[in-house]
């Protein structure tokens, strides 16, 4: 079976256990569990009545933002250890929102090449609407969920929209913050339409730590040296525009394996591997 076919099973397969609670979509009840007490690896908001777990950056945003002023180490530790162990594989795999934008990208539209300078932007909305905005107190000391209110468009899919469809009383205070975010909703899915995974690469603070983790996770690509006879074939198939032989730990790598299948050689290895880089287990070698 090839990569990309298993890992759309996957995606799919994570996408259903995180959103177990589809009947929900006709009450507009949310799940209330003690599964909301767990942050879920990938973007999945909280507010999406079928969410069977927490998304870890409005959980950050909670913690950043009561009296305290604390930071949400139950929240940042959660996505730290998915990230060690797994690099930004998390975004290949794991988050809903991201299968969302693939299966967008696979419209028969042209086809863009991201600038890289956009891709500096997630860090900077992980900086400012994450950990800053949440933490300046506002009306009784509480800081504001800046990201999930005025940007992320997953909680405007998930959580805004089925509201929308079975509460009367949301439909009557629709304002201009809604029609903001439904705006910021359409225009990136439009560009994910044309830019693979856009929303992703430009605007995803989950993304942007993941990203930094690329460089410490266990689970990442390898590189023969010997064996690499240069053909850029792997960076020709890499839709998130990296390249594996100058940059196997790129930011922007979400392990999807499509370079290693590629490789005529077999010279890319993607698996767990120990710190001295001995392969405990490696997929796709040809």
């Amino acid at each position: 079976m090839k990569q990309a076919i298993k890992r759309k099973l996957i995606q799919a397969a994570a996408f259903g256990f995180g959103n177990a609670h589809l009947p929900n979509f006709i009450s507009g009840k949310l799940y209330r569990g003690k599964g909301k007490y767990l942050c879920a690896p990938g973007l999945n908001c909280y507010s999406c009545p079928a969410a069977s777990f927490a998304c870890p950056i409005g959980a950050m945003q909670a913690a950043a933002g009561d009296r305290r002023f604390s930071i949400g180490f139950y929240a940042l530790g959660t996505v730290l250890a998915f990230g060690v162990i797994f690099g930004r594989a998390v975004c290949g795999f794991l988050c809903p929102f991201g299968l969302l934008q693939e299966l967008l990208y696979k419209l028969p539209l042209p086809k863009r090449r991201l600038p890289k300078i956009l891709s500096f932007i997630k860090f900077i909305i992980l900086a400012v609407f994450v950990l800053l905005l949440p933490a300046i107190p506002g009306a009784g000391g509480i800081g504001s969920p800046a990201f999930c209110k005025y940007i992320c468009p997953a909680g405007t899919l998930e959580g805004g929209l089925p509201a929308l469809l079975t509460q009367p009383a949301v439909r009557k205070a629709l304002g201009f913050l809604f029609t903001w975010k439904m705006l910021l909703l359409l225009v990136t899915a439009a560009l994910s339409i044309f830019f693979h995974r856009f929303f992703c690469r430009v605007l995803c603070p989950l993304g942007a730590i993941y990203g930094l983790c690329n460089k410490v996770s266990l689970y990442r690509l390898k590189v023969d040296a010997e064996s690499c006879i240069s053909c850029g074939r792997c960076a020709s198939v890499c839709l998130m525009e990296a390249d594996p032989v100058s940059n196997p730990d790129a930011i922007e790598c979400i392990r999807c394996g499509a370079c290693a299948e590629a490789c005529p050689k077999g010279a890319i290895q993607i698996g767990f591997y120990s710190g001295k880089g001995r392969a405990e287990k490696v997929s796709f070698r040809r």
